[in-house]
């Protein structure tokens, strides 16, 4: 062969070898961005029913093997883990570099967002499965005492207590000057944040575990009696309620005049805001206890058929489903397009959303 046939050659053998390395770096990034793709998984000593947190590259999330765990947000790389006297139902919470977390050892955590380091701890009179929220440097969280606190966020000393009659496994909301909470004593009850003095409350005909959620003055929850209610923000009074086919303990998500929530009759519900009207009804393979998120034109939701389901938001068709090894309760969190959740496998999970 003549030196210029070698040369042709010996340029295609190297822009060959070139093509093959573009190759194997592209197609697995493509297939990473296909939509329900298993970004990484973390697994816990025990099933995951904690929603997870994303702050500042990390994740945050309880387990019922009594442990609270940072991992990387990009990786899933354990970053921390911090140990509790019982399982970690709670939904951790994370403000100005604190994770706020409840336990079935009766307490409250703070915890450093770095380290994993604690910083103050406050015992409540009963297991603590109500995620804590966080406003104006005032912790507020239910508990199984019957009972809501609020706590200085900063040292954990209690502010004021109001008691319910019944517990308290519902998140509080905060919403100019009036917390929300449900309580299984049938109602949802509406406090001062300053003094906790009840401003109102509203009974429905069952236990209220849904977390409330409010939009344009109006406070969206569900309730054991299979019902949602749209209630007056500021004065409890009944808009319109919708029946579902069995419980609802789902927490309502509203997002662009629609309300998304799930109901133990399986389904995944999207109502009107304003009417209550249905607008459409997905149904999985089991229960939906987990609570809905909405990014981007789709509802992502957890069932206990152990699917993830990402759904689009005006029809209800789905538009990808995902696999575990069990239940899903825990609600998704979706950030910088990745949706983690966990499962009762003791995994959590991060899929390309």
């Amino acid at each position: 062969m003549d030196h210029y046939g070698l040369h042709v050659t010996e340029n295609m053998e190297q822009k060959f070898a070139m093509c093959i390395f573009i190759l194997c770096i592209i197609l697995p990034f493509n297939a990473a961005l296909t939509p329900g793709t298993l970004l990484w998984s973390f697994k816990t000593g025990g099933p995951v029913e904690s929603s997870p947190a994303v702050s500042n590259g990390a994740v945050y999330v309880g387990s019922l093997d009594n442990s609270l765990y940072a991992v990387k947000a990009l990786t899933g790389a354990k970053i921390w883990s911090f140990k509790t006297g019982g399982a970690v139902f709670s939904s951790p919470t994370v403000s100005n570099g604190v994770v706020y977390v409840g336990s079935d050892d009766n307490s409250v955590y703070a915890v450093n967002a770095a380290t994993g380091t604690k910083i103050w701890s406050f015992k409540t009179g009963g297991k603590v499965f109500s995620s804590p929220t966080v406003s104006d440097g005032v912790v507020y969280v239910g508990s199984d005492d019957g009972s809501i606190y609020a706590l200085n966020a900063v040292t954990g000393a209690q502010i004021w207590n109001y008691k319910t009659g019944g517990s308290v496994f519902s998140s509080p909301t905060v919403s100019n000057g009036i917390v929300y909470v449900g309580s299984e004593d049938a109602s949802l009850c509406a406090l001062n944040v300053k003094s906790g003095a009840k401003i109102w409350s509203y009974t429905t005909g069952d236990n209220v575990f849904s977390s409330p959620a409010i939009w344009d003055g109006v406070v969206y929850v569900g309730s054991g009696d299979y019902s949602v209610y749209a209630l007056k923000a500021l004065t409890g009074t009944e808009i319109w309620n919708y029946t579902t086919g069995s419980s609802v303990l789902s927490s309502p998500a509203v997002s662009n005049s629609t309300v998304y929530v799930g109901s133990v009759d399986d389904s995944v519900y999207a109502l009107n805001a304003a009417t209550g009207a249905i607008i459409w009804r997905y149904t999985t393979g089991s229960n939906v206890e987990s609570s809905p998120a909405v990014s981007n034109g789709t509802v992502y939701v957890g069932s206990l058929d152990a699917n993830l389901y990402a759904l689009s938001t005006a029809t209800g068709a789905k538009i990808w489903s995902f696999k575990t090894g069990s239940y899903v309760r825990s609600s998704p969190a979706v950030s910088n397009g990745v949706v983690y959740f966990g499962s009762l496998d003791g995994v959590l999970y991060a899929v390309n959303a």
